[in-house]
């Protein structure tokens, strides 16, 4: 008998619940339907320059305990309301948490935190939290890691992240050229811009790739191209902060030069905050002047945000602190209004120098 070849490393296999099952148990509702596909429609005309409000997406670097998400959004949405005619506020809700080493992947991998792995039941929750927050009337914003889970929660979604470990993959460009929300690819983790550029270019052309349907069944997919892709700065450990107008200018000119929109969001975290989470307030007052001084071509930002400022550590059969991050570092609630007041002053301050410009 021929000695096994294949498999030789897997030492278990589990069945995963098909897309089409799951979205039957927990179908979305007409309201949800109706938000998801407004949001996603107002975001691509802020790309474009058409509408005129800033997009902010705000909510925990990942999402770790659903009560405590449900609990934030219902506060944000309170904040999205006051001031929608300026923003629009789209909650951050991250399942899936890239590693460079190891460590917790995220709920939708690991939803009990102790290394089980049940991922049909992180999925269930993921899904649920989304009806959920939508169902509250506040848009849901994802990034998609591994290929297979927009099929379970893209619905659910008006925008949507490839972040800075994946915007070189393929795979994740060709995904984007199909999704149906705008997309967002973040510079590469060291601060480059260049790769995040070309994925913007890639995605808004035609692919065929290899994927999974709602079925569950392996299929070609044939996409038409996403033209409201899009860079995020997001700084870098070489590079260092990448947030100012000057970095903005690049980035445009990159961008024009492969013929795709010139709109740019900018992220408070990660590079640009220096990983340290009580810097983002500078990032944020930073966006704030370049659009109070009119400049259209930052069309967005991200904040990390939660109920309780900063993080924990997060230990198996421990009670952890309600509303705090288990990843990085956050900003609370409270701190986080009055940049959403700046952000929307800075849009209106925009707004009028249009106005004026136009002679009204």
């Amino acid at each position: 008998m021929a000695r096994p070849i294949q498999d030789l490393r897997i030492t278990g296999v589990r069945p995963l619940i098909p897309p089409a099952i799951l979205i039957e148990e927990l179908p979305i509702g007409e309201s949800a339907a109706e938000l998801v596909a407004d949001t996603r429609l107002a975001i691509s005309r802020v790309i474009r320059g058409v509408d005129p409000r800033l997009v902010v997406v705000v909510g925990p670097c990942s999402i770790h305990d659903t009560g405590a998400a449900t609990d934030y959004a219902e506060k944000l949405k309170t904040l999205a309301d006051r001031y929608r005619e300026a923003l629009i506020v789209v909650l951050r809700c991250y399942f899936e948490k890239p590693r460079t080493t190891v460590g917790w992947k995220g709920l939708i991998n690991d939803p009990d935190l102790d290394g089980s792995f049940r991922v049909n039941k992180g999925l269930r929750m993921a899904r649920k939290l989304l009806l959920d927050v939508n169902d509250i009337g506040l848009p849901t914003a994802c990034e998609f890691l591994d290929t297979q889970i927009p099929q379970y929660i893209d619905g659910l979604t008006s925008w949507a992240a490839i972040g800075a470990r994946t915007t070189e993959s393929q795979v994740h460009r060709e995904l984007a050229s199909g999704l149906s929300m705008p997309v967002g690819f973040k510079n590469s983790t060291d601060g480059n811009v260049q790769p995040a550029v070309d994925a913007v270019s890639v995605a808004a052309s035609p692919h065929w790739f290899p994927g999974v349907t709602v079925q569950g069944v392996s299929a070609l997919f044939h996409t038409a191209g996403n033209d409201t892709c899009h860079v995020i700065l997001r700084g870098g450990s070489q590079a260092g902060p990448n947030y100012t107008a000057a970095h903005v200018d690049d980035v445009c000119a990159r961008l024009a030069s492969r013929n795709v929109p010139q709109s740019v969001m900018i992220d408070c975290s990660h590079g640009n905050s220096q990983k340290d989470f009580r810097r983002q307030p500078e990032v944020a007052m930073s966006v704030a002047e370049q659009v109070a001084s009119g400049s259209w071509r930052v069309f967005g930002t991200m904040l990390e945000s939660f109920l309780v400022e900063g993080r924990q550590d997060y230990v198996p059969g421990q009670a952890a602190r309600f509303g705090q991050s288990i990843t990085d570092g956050c900003l609370s609630l409270e701190a986080t209004e009055p940049l959403l007041e700046r952000l929307a002053e800075a849009q209106h301050r925009r707004g009028s120098r249009r106005e004026a410009a136009a002679g009204r």
